[in-house]
């Protein structure tokens, strides 16, 4: 996906350093930095109102940043580049935006047209190819589901073959088949190489696609993977159910290697602060039976992404 004559694929197909966006005294995202490497998908996750969406019209170059710098597909983010930048890279908004009387095909050869592909049939025929589209190419947009609909939007979004991929929810509103098959999608153009920014607000479909996350409330709250982000943030717990209460936990708990601490977290069942879950379960289950303790369940306790947005996002459940 790379051009080596440029020497690209040796930087970051996407940066940021300190980029912002005003509009007069309204601040739409400050002191933004990041960096994402070719073949990388990155989710761009915050609240409505946060900024996701001006941050991916500031880096498609269809606004301009009033701070700080960045470079797009390996070109510095400013006017003169915008003609260039824009070749490599594609943005597929939240809306689809198709001419609904017109069928697949006629979709694709106005858009094909439009950003002057070269080969262009060659290109569509590919696109098609790509979202599993081409017995569909002549059927009316219009007539398709919201989920065909997002398929055909995608297949425009990759006429110019992109470096980079902005997915502005791609998603939004489908059920959970189609929802699955854009996933299968996205999978397939990471394999390509093909470097994704997805802004979502299914935090359960950026812990399955992404390799980083990025979660924005104006400001940027934290950069890592979901693993990284769930250590960083909460402490490693074992969860252990038993039939009836124990006498005295801190005797059975405390001296078992690797437990730190314990807690109780209703009737007969126990909340362990560990170093090492797979050290230390194997010891607090023999600490249990030699206490004559009857054992319902030991687990390790798994925070999701959702558990770091809510520690990161001042939100008192769910997604705003």
């Amino acid at each position: 996906m790379t051009d080596e004559g440029t020497g690209i694929s040796s930087s970051p197909a996407l940066s940021a350093n300190g980029l912002g966006k005003r509009f007069g005294s309204r601040v739409a995202f400050d002191d933004v930095s990041f960096e994402i490497g070719y073949g990388e998908v990155f989710g761009f996750l915050g609240p409505n109102g946060a900024g996701k969406t001006t941050t991916v019209r500031t880096l498609g170059t269809l606004l301009t940043p009033t701070a700080g710098s960045a470079t797009v597909a390996g070109l510095p983010l400013i006017p003169d580049n915008g003609v260039e930048i824009r070749r490599r890279i594609s943005i597929m908004p939240e809306s689809p935006g198709l001419y609904l009387r017109l069928t697949v095909l006629e979709n694709l050869q106005c858009f094909a047209d439009l950003y002057e592909v070269s080969a262009a049939r060659d290109r569509i025929d590919q696109a098609l190819q790509a979202v599993h589209l081409t017995e569909r190419a002549h059927d009316t947009c219009g007539s398709l589901s919201k989920g065909l609909k997002q398929r055909v939007a995608l297949a425009r979004a990759l006429l110019n073959d992109p470096q980079v991929l902005f997915l502005d929810e791609p998603t939004s509103g489908l059920d959970p088949v189609a929802a699955r098959e854009v996933h299968e999608l996205i999978d397939g153009l990471r394999q390509r190489g093909v470097t994704i920014f997805l802004t979502t607000h299914r935090l359960d479909e950026a812990e399955r696609l992404c390799d980083r996350v990025a979660i924005l409330n104006t400001t940027l709250r934290t950069v890592g993977r979901p693993d990284q982000l769930r250590d960083e943030l909460f402490a490693r717990t074992l969860n252990v159910r038993t039939v009836s209460p124990l006498s005295n936990p801190a005797d059975v708990f405390l001296g078992v290697e690797s437990v730190s601490g314990w807690r109780e977290d209703g009737p007969s069942t126990y909340v362990l602060t560990v170093t090492d879950p797979a050290l230390a379960a194997p010891g607090v289950t023999r600490a249990l039976v030699k206490a004559d303790a009857d054992v319902l369940s030991i687990s390790v306790s798994h925070h999701s992404l959702e558990d770091v947005y809510l520690e990161l996002i001042d939100v008192p459940a769910g997604l705003s």
